[in-house]
């Protein structure tokens, strides 16, 4: 089973115009209710229907679906109508199907999505069936976070992607590193050594872009701050807390200490990291799950034998919370055949089908803690860091307004700022704040 490559996208920043131009929905099917007491999932009989479910492409392979729809249909009658999805244009297309009386009724939904959708009323609130649709699960933080607005459940989480530190063994055992690292203090050390053992002034024991907000929010989170926070409905930035302010100070110095002065103000693209990676311009990186295949793609004398992973570790005693980039399902508010799409995602989030065909055939990381422990079993040592990494993750606000302030780059500019010394940790922190504030509360 190979670890197939993570979708990290924010699909155009959501093209949050598209999806804030959504008018308020009510359901038109038989699911949901108006009560949040915690309900079993309906169990109807749909014989002569059809559910209509889109599904990205890329995200599951057809013989999941395939797996997925016979249950469904054993467990109902019903036959489903499956229609794969393009990513080019696809937020527009959602929001315009969403909108109209007759929408898909279960759509594949990138995990950042949600927010966005079920702000405007688009998504059914599955909040009463919460705790029937983990089947005793305790889902992944960083997919059931952006798939919750004001408390309440709008999309079910479906697969993840996590990044982890990604090293070369062979570099590494070369400066007298030959076991990963599990702590701070271990990881600090070794990258020391590796260093030391590579002088050249264009190398990175640890590659890690100043623009990296990704990166930078592991710090941040493990230090115990946060990007922003909700209580009854009104936002609050918080990177000028202590605990934020901490957890930038820790990421100037890591990034200063292990990357090249010029990674400061540069991004992950420009040059691409995987490439430095495989160039042998650096022998550490954090990334994605699939980034192996691409460090592999540009240097194919880099075996697997060359490759380690682990959780990046914090000062904190855990590992590093990470984002994670994934899926949820939703189901549209205004579906004819709410209770059949109920039945039909608990299925595809089901711990059979997770574990089955989610990780066993397709190769994504579970929806659930439970399901990354039983995967123990299957995944490779490669492997097994990313699976390691998900089990600590967090999520950006849960805002129909976080897409377009993260589109607009400031906050990658942000910890830019702070790492190359353009600005102090505050000031930065004050203009980023001010401006979360407005967007979040816009």
């Amino acid at each position: 089973m190979k670890l197939r490559i993570q979708r990290y996208t924010a699909v155009g920043a959501l093209g949050l115009a598209a999806a804030l131009a959504l008018t308020a929905c009510s359901s038109s099917g038989t699911g949901g209710s108006s009560s949040d007491e915690p309900q079993a999932v309906p169990t109807t009989k749909g014989d002569g229907k059809t559910l209509t479910v889109w599904v990205m492409t890329g995200d599951y392979t057809p013989e999941t679906i395939d797996a997925i729809n016979a249950e469904f249909t054993e467990q109902t009658g019903a036959d489903v109508d499956v229609q794969i999805q393009q990513w080019d244009g696809i937020t527009t297309k959602i929001s315009t199907a969403l909108a109209t009386s007759t929408p898909p009724d279960v759509l594949d939904l990138g995990n950042p999505q949600a927010a966005s959708y079920a702000a405007n009323g688009a998504l059914l609130d599955l909040t009463p069936y919460r705790d029937d649709l983990k089947q005793g699960q305790t889902w992944l933080t960083g997919l059931e976070e952006p798939a919750t607005v004001d408390d309440s459940l709008y999309a079910v989480p479906g697969f993840a992607g996590a990044r982890a530190v990604i090293y070369n063994k062979t570099m590494w055992a070369e400066a007298g590193v030959t076991e990963a690292p599990t702590t701070y203090d271990e990881l600090t050390a070794d990258l020391d050594k590796v260093k030391a053992a590579n002088t050249e002034s264009d190398f990175s024991a640890f590659y890690l872009p100043g623009q990296y907000w990704y990166a930078g929010m592991q710090f941040v989170w493990d230090a115990g701050g946060e990007i922003a926070t909700s209580k009854d409905g009104t936002w609050t930035a918080g990177l000028e807390s202590d605990e934020a302010q901490q957890g930038l100070a820790d990421f100037t110095e890591f990034q200063n200490a292990y990357s090249t002065p010029a990674s400061q103000t540069l991004d992950t693209d420009a040059p691409d990291q995987t490439q430095v990676f495989a160039d042998g311009k650096t022998a550490t990186i954090l990334h994605t799950n699939g980034s192996i295949d691409l460090i592999q793609k540009a240097n194919p004398a880099l075996t697997d034998d060359d490759f380690g992973t682990f959780p990046m570790p914090g000062k904190s005693g855990e590992t590093q919370p990470v984002m994670l980039g994934g899926s949820d399902w939703g189901i549209a508010a205004k579906s004819q055949n709410s209770d059949l799409a109920l039945q039909w995602t608990k299925i595809a989030t089901s711990p059979d089908i997770q574990n089955e065909w989610v990780v066993g055939n397709d190769g994504w990381i579970p929806n659930s803690e439970e399901g990354i422990e039983a995967a123990g079993s299957v995944v490779t040592p490669i492997q097994k860091g990313f699976f390691d990494a998900a089990l600590n993750s967090k999520a950006t606000p849960a805002s129909a307004n976080w897409a377009a302030l993260e589109g607009d780059k400031s906050i990658n500019q942000l910890f830019s700022s702070v790492v190359s010394g353009s600005k102090s940790p505050e000031a930065a922190a004050k203009s980023f704040d001010e401006a979360t504030d407005e967007a979040l509360n816009d």
